[in-house]
């Protein structure tokens, strides 16, 4: 797309001390966008920013727990503070806690964290920017959901649940707000270098989303950590290539944002085109 349509605006993203909320933040801040970066790890989102300002782009940081309704509306009333206006927010902030029921004892409390993370940090993002873009008359939510949430599958029964949530919750604003804000869903494959997959309770639970495939793929991921894979299932540019990386997630959420304001991308998957995945 030769349009710039990112520069000037002023996003908000949560969960973008590390990953691909970094990434976003470091991408769009090159496009000329304003960046109110938030997170719970106060170190690491420092560096989000420093490498943004070190760079010529322009961003903050905002220490922000997202299931926290008050600090979500002061990371709102920050960003008018500093750039007078929200044109994006992108509720980006997530844990994975992949469980079977029969996991329940071990898993009850990553569970109640998900919960409170991936739906209720996402609702608490919504409305802690929601009065202040009706009152611009524009705006931009984007949510990230995931496929897990596109159908139920064994072991992922709560992060699942989650995520499907987050679908509707997005879905429910686009109708609500009769185009005063453009809605975005995101639904990612798996993406193993983000860390996410650092809270799955069970490694069994995988198999779920991968189904008769799980041998295969797992074979596929051993093989990549040996150096072994072929070149052509690590290089993005190949039809073979097997995981998606952060980068390339990053650039789809970019794509989204970089659109005129009468023009809105509603739902997009993204994948790698060889993965194992069967949802």
């Amino acid at each position: 797309m030769s349009e710039n349509y990112i520069e000037g605006k002023v996003i908000i993203v949560t969960g973008a001390a590390s990953g691909f909320g970094r990434l976003v933040c470091q991408k769009t801040a090159a496009l000329g966008a304003s960046i109110i970066a938030c997170d719970i790890n106060e170190h690491e989102l420092e560096e989000t920013v420093r490498l943004i300002n070190d760079a010529d782009g322009r961003a903050i940081a905002v220490r922000a727990d997202v299931t926290n309704r008050s600090e979500m509306l002061n990371v709102a009333d920050q960003a008018v503070t500093a750039f007078s206006r929200i044109d994006v927010i992108i509720n980006n902030a997530g844990v994975m806690p992949l469980a079977f029921y029969s996991d329940h004892e071990a898993a009850a409390d990553a569970w109640d964290q998900c919960i409170d993370i991936n739906f209720k940090g996402v609702l608490n993002g919504i409305t802690a920017v929601h009065d202040q873009m009706l009152r611009q008359g524009r705006g931009h939510v984007i949510n990230i959901s995931s496929i897990y949430g596109n159908y139920p599958t064994a072991g992922a029964a709560v992060y699942g649940a989650t995520k499907a949530a987050v679908i509707f919750l997005s879905e429910s604003l686009r109708m609500e707000s009769q185009g005063r804000i453009k809605v975005t869903t995101i639904r990612p494959t798996g993406v193993p270098l983000t860390g996410l997959g650092n809270g799955i309770v069970n490694p069994e639970a995988v198999s779920g989303l991968l189904g008769s495939n799980t041998a295969a793929y797992m074979s596929k991921f051993e093989a990549a950590e040996a150096g072994q894979l072929p070149k052509s299932m690590l290089d993005r540019n190949e039809i073979e290539y097997f995981a998606l990386d952060p980068d390339s997630l990053s650039e789809q959420i970019v794509y989204t944002i970089n659109q005129p304001w009468g023009v809105s991308i509603s739902d997009i998957t993204v994948r790698a085109s060889g993965d194992s995945y069967v949802l």
